[in-house]
């Protein structure tokens, strides 16, 4: 069988590199796809991912009876006239939904939503999306389906298997945009075709499904993000972020274009963020379709995705590379801080002259990082509302230029200093490092939380850094957003402290420098743990895996620094290599439970001695 670029050659173009899938996987899955009836073949599963989304502790079972029940209403959907928009039959396809959930108040009880149904439509759509729990953090281990089970199943319904597949992704994660379930639940269902007809099925599965959830993992991670922009900071951010994606995907479109599509994307965001399935597929079949039937297609890079069917073009267009960059002359960026009539054009049309701004300096730098573009923004905004209050206020906004520089160049040693610390400690002493420096910061999240959310920054940087400058910059400023945008959503849920509240809530643009210069929370006091209930000496340990008893050794780390955030790295440290030594010793022991027995109170003497006889 011929080995091919990967079913992503389009679908997971930017985000995951699966060279191990075949060209017939791709080929199957356009085989199973009618471009022209997509939609209307597709509104069951699309309104099976609403049901699934909002009512996450449902069984698959009950979630098909409250589509069946929805049928009616999605029928009307099906046939609507070329003319007629979508909008009013989505509306009243969420309207009916929520009340059916209202109606029937033991599933309204058993999900907790009996105090949004109290509450008007608009307000208790807001209630209910509240309730959404994203496991997308949670544990990140692949579990391979039973081959022989799936295939059989397959074999005899070949819908069951796909329909099964949505409702779990649809429910893990609530915030994945429902075009996106549609198009891997095509990759998950062609995959599992080829792979009951291989020999080493199991095989075949894992190297086939796992880049599809990885991708779906990440790309969910960006869409809950997105959400997150849209709910927390005001129209004006959320509109920002995508002028400048955009841009940087199409540095050859107009201005005025640009700025119409930021405009609808933005509006698409939040459709989709709202949970209106049927709104947010149709939303971006219209865009796909109104990108590719363009006289001229905006970017060469997007052309290839335009000949590919209706779900696999969304997909690829969103994760196309940003074409080339035009050769652009000096002259338009310098108008913003040349110009003596700058304060003029800022005070009659302030938003359409920043977004200009943001336009023009975008295009001509689209090796940067999205946030790294809206601190030279935010910059610029800040300039300009001091300098036009001013006699002179050329004089003041003509350093704009330096300050842009100085703001690019700050934010670059930021990152260079975190790779080099990475390459001076290597993976695992840096995470260590990670974890004692956002305790200090974060000491009111438990020992597990700042684990997993230091392990997310310690693998952003073994990815980001061994790449060539430019590259690691965007890259280590790219996945920062997302991880501090993870951490800021669970403040908002549970509030952290003011420190981190101030960093999620102040500005988007500058929230990883705030992070980054956070100290020690001196508001914060541990409740008092003796060593014996911070170390953990029992015999499970010698049965744990590697990346478990990893985990037990940071978890520790974290609780010695909660009672003593201001001992040496080295305290800490030499705590965390005893009981590692301990662990070993006596895992090898006749009675690994005597030794930890009398062995261990040594250790724990040690820690006293550190935690001051507490």
């Amino acid at each position: 069988m011929k080995i091919f670029r990967p079913i992503c050659f389009l679908v997971f173009f930017s985000y995951v590199q699966c060279q191990t899938l075949q060209r017939s996987l791709l080929a199957a899955a356009l085989r199973h796809i009618n471009s022209q009836n997509y939609l209307q073949e597709n509104l069951r599963d699309i309104t099976s991912i609403m049901v699934a989304q909002f009512l996450q502790k449902l069984t698959y079972e009950e979630v098909q009876t409250i589509v069946e029940e929805l049928v009616d209403l999605t029928d009307k959907c099906k046939i609507l006239k070329p003319h007629e928009s979508p909008s009013e039959c989505t509306h009243q396809l969420m309207t009916t939904f929520l009340e059916h959930i209202c109606n029937n108040q033991g599933k309204a009880e058993r999900q907790e939503f009996s105090d949004c149904c109290n509450i008007n439509n608009k307000a208790r759509l807001k209630c209910f999306l509240l309730y959404k729990k994203d496991d997308a953090d949670d544990s990140d281990v692949f579990q391979i389906p039973n081959p022989e089970q799936i295939c059989e199943t397959h074999k005899e319904n070949q819908v069951s298997v796909k329909e099964r597949y949505i409702y779990e992704m649809s429910r893990k994660y609530p915030f994945l945009y429902g075009p996106t379930i549609l198009t891997m639940s095509a990759c998950y269902e062609t995959a599992i075709h080829s792979c009951c007809q291989e020999e080493n099925k199991t095989e075949c599965f894992q190297m086939k499904l796992e880049p599809i959830r990885k991708y779906i993992r990440e790309i969910s991670w960006r869409h809950h993000h997105l959400c997150e922009i849209g709910i927390k900071f005001n129209h004006k951010v959320a509109k920002a972020v995508e002028l400048v994606l955009l841009t940087k995907k199409q540095p050859k479109t107009n201005f005025s274009e640009i700025a119409r599509l930021a405009v609808y994307i933005k509006n698409l965001h939040q459709t989709c963020c709202e949970g209106d399935v049927v709104a947010c597929v149709l939303g971006r079949s219209q865009l796909m379709n109104y990108t590719c039937s363009s006289q001229s297609i905006p970017s060469s890079k997007i052309a290839p995705c335009c000949a590919l069917p209706v779900p696999f073009q969304g997909e690829c267009i969103i994760n196309s590379e940003n074409d080339d960059k035009p050769d652009l002359p000096s002259l338009p960026l310098s108008r913003f801080t040349e110009d003596r009539f700058v304060c003029k054009q800022f005070s009659d049309k302030q938003d359409d002259f920043l977004q200009e701004f943001l336009y023009e300096y975008s295009r001509r730098h689209s090796e940067l990082a999205v946030p790294v573009i809206l601190r030279v923004d935010t910059v610029y905004q800040n300039l300009l509302a001091k300098c036009c209050k001013l006699e002179n206020p050329l004089e003041c906004y003509s350093h704009g230029k330096e300050m842009f520089q100085r703001v690019i160049r700050e934010s670059h040693e930021r990152v260079k200093n975190h790779c080099d610390l990475h390459e001076k400690l290597g993976d695992a002493y840096f995470h260590d490092r990670l974890i004692i420096l956002y305790t200090k910061k974060a000491p009111q999240l438990s020992a597990q939380e700042l684990v997993m959310f230091t392990k997310n920054m310690a693998a952003a940087a073994t990815k980001c850094c061994p790449l060539r400058d430019e590259q690691q910059f965007a890259c280590m400023e790219d996945l920062a957003k997302l991880i501090l945008g993870a951490l800021c959503r669970r403040h908002e849920a549970e509030p952290i402290n003011a420190a981190v509240g101030h960093c999620c809530d102040d500005s988007y643009a500058f929230r990883k420098p705030c992070f980054d210069d956070l100290q020690v929370d001196g508001t914060y006091i541990s409740p008092p743990l003796s060593c014996d209930q911070v170390i953990s000496l029992k015999e499970n340990l010698c049965k744990a895996q590697e990346e478990e008893f990893q985990t037990e050794k940071q978890k520790l780390l974290s609780n010695l620094v909660k009672q003593k955030p201001y001992a040496t790295e080295m305290q800490f440290q030499s705590i965390i290599a005893d009981f590692a030594h301990l662990v070993e010793t006596c895992c090898q022991a006749e009675s690994s439970e005597m030794c930890f027995r009398e062995e261990g109170s040594k250790l724990i003497e040690k820690c006293q001695s550190l935690l001051g006889g507490k």
